[in-house]
């Protein structure tokens, strides 16, 4: 059990050095002001060190003032800059949360500039202080000209740092790179938990197993997010207790404490200990993570979109690039293999069955909201169904294919509604060719020379 936690602490422990300005800013802070201690200390044990500083740069090899100057100058205005670019960074992500959506705030968390921004800054604010105390003049006057040269040269990256920043900061707020960005993201969880590509005939998905007599329920001890299961754990955990595990509760679900995480074949084999090992394998926060959660990401762009095409905002071009961006990220989830349901240890013995989300899910996330807002808007309706025949263009499966015409059909149907017949007319034209794409029992061109 100890094993498993250290496990999933080092896990949350990389996972915030990719988000957050902790882990990251603060290795980068450590980092110099470490340097700034031993690069002193090293001077004074080697003071022909200090001759490498040209006198042109620092004229006063001798005077410790003069240093002890410089080094208080160059940390009070990095921790002042810092006080000033942050607040103007918060600000504007507010004014972005409004705008977009609150969940926005996460990608911007996850910016490495802005963190390696703040952990420079803070760095040389750490190695101006580390270095400080080697300028004295008592009992014998020292002054650290090679390490102030080092300050100085720190203060003049962090001004080309401070100009790029501010450069990059006007790029990131703008809607077309925050939707790119979290396609980016999460078209990297795709690629990490379904590394395998589809294969041209997919087995069958096996259906998980109901519930059974004698199961025992394993309860969580604390309320929040499911943000990461660890499969492999519980199927160790499963063999070695010889029972059936069913998950109830999958990555994204929002879990009440006391409420059941899981179900085990035999509650006769459950005792407090081994509850407690079930539910080290779960990692359960505040908020929805992008660490196995592939509809947090897509949810992100449908709240924009959504926010777009409100009568207060009304802007159907952002809309219009979120839907882009989510045939993306549909196209590539339906180019790879699935994760199993169904894990077994050895095999044919079924030792974990686990929940995720499929295909015909993550559509319904990413375009029913949409398609409802969208009834009186042309434009956004026009590029859903173009964001269909998209990805019914790369699926060989002509169910899958089906299914999607179906969807175009809604899109339509809904229009109907409230657009005039002209409108409705462009419409039709484009579902027409998704319906083509239905009804062929050839395999689309994409599909056939992958």
């Amino acid at each position: 059990m100890l094993n498993e936690r250290l496990f999933l602490s080092f896990r949350h422990v990389m996972y915030s050095m990719r988000g957050g300005f902790l882990v990251r800013p603060l290795i980068i802070a450590l980092t110099l002001g470490c340097a700034g201690a031993l690069l002193s200390a090293l001077e004074e044990a080697m003071p022909r060190l200090s001759a490498l500083a040209p006198t042109v740069v620092f004229p006063s090899h001798a005077d410790p003032q003069v240093a002890q100057a410089v080094l208080t100058a160059i940390a009070a205005s990095m921790m002042t800059v810092v006080s000033i670019v942050f607040a103007i960074l918060l600000m504007t992500l507010t004014l972005a949360s409004m705008q977009f959506s609150p969940r926005i705030i996460v990608s911007f968390a996850r910016d490495r500039v802005t963190q390696q921004t703040l952990g420079i800054f803070l760095g040389t604010f750490s190695y101006c202080v580390a270095a400080l105390p080697a300028a004295r003049s008592v009992p014998q006057p020292f002054a650290p000209v090679f390490t102030v040269l080092g300050a100085m040269a720190l203060a003049l990256a962090c001004v080309a740092w401070l100009l790029f920043f501010i450069h990059h900061i006007s790029q990131a707020i703008s809607v077309n790179h925050i939707v790119d960005k979290i396609a980016s993201e999460t078209e990297a969880i795709i690629d990490e938990i379904m590394p395998d590509p589809r294969r041209s005939n997919p087995m069958p998905g096996e259906d998980p197993p109901g519930p059974s007599e004698g199961e025992g329920s394993v309860s969580g001890d604390v309320s929040g997010y499911v943000r990461f299961i660890d499969v492999n754990r519980l199927v160790f955990l499963a063999r070695s207790y010889g029972v059936v595990i069913r998950i109830v509760r999958r990555v994204g679900h929002f879990v009440p404490a006391g409420v059941p995480l899981l179900m085990v074949s035999r509650a006769e084999r459950l005792s407090p200990g081994r509850c407690a090992e079930l539910r080290g394998a779960f990692d359960i926060g505040p908020t929805r993570t992008l660490q196995q959660d592939i509809e947090f990401g897509i949810l992100q762009m449908v709240d924009i979109a959504l926010r777009a095409i409100s009568p207060a905002v009304n802007d159907p071009s952002t809309a219009i690039n979120c839907v882009d961006h989510l045939s993306r990220i549909l196209i590539r989830f339906a180019s790879r293999e699935e994760v199993p349901s169904l894990r077994y240890d050895p095999p044919g013995v079924l030792r974990v069955s686990i929940p995720w989300r499929g295909f015909d899910q993550l559509v319904d996330a990413a375009f029913d909201q949409i398609r409802l807002y969208a009834r009186s808007d042309i434009a956004v309706s026009l590029r859903l169904l173009r964001a269909l025949a998209d990805i019914a263009a790369t699926i060989p499966e002509v169910e899958v294919r089906e299914s999607l015409a179906e969807r175009g059909r809604l899109i339509v149907a809904g229009c109907a509604e409230v657009l005039a017949e002209g409108e409705l007319a462009k419409l039709r034209v484009r579902l027409s060719t998704l319906e083509q794409l239905g009804i062929s029992r050839e395999p689309p061109l994409s599909a056939r020379s992958a």
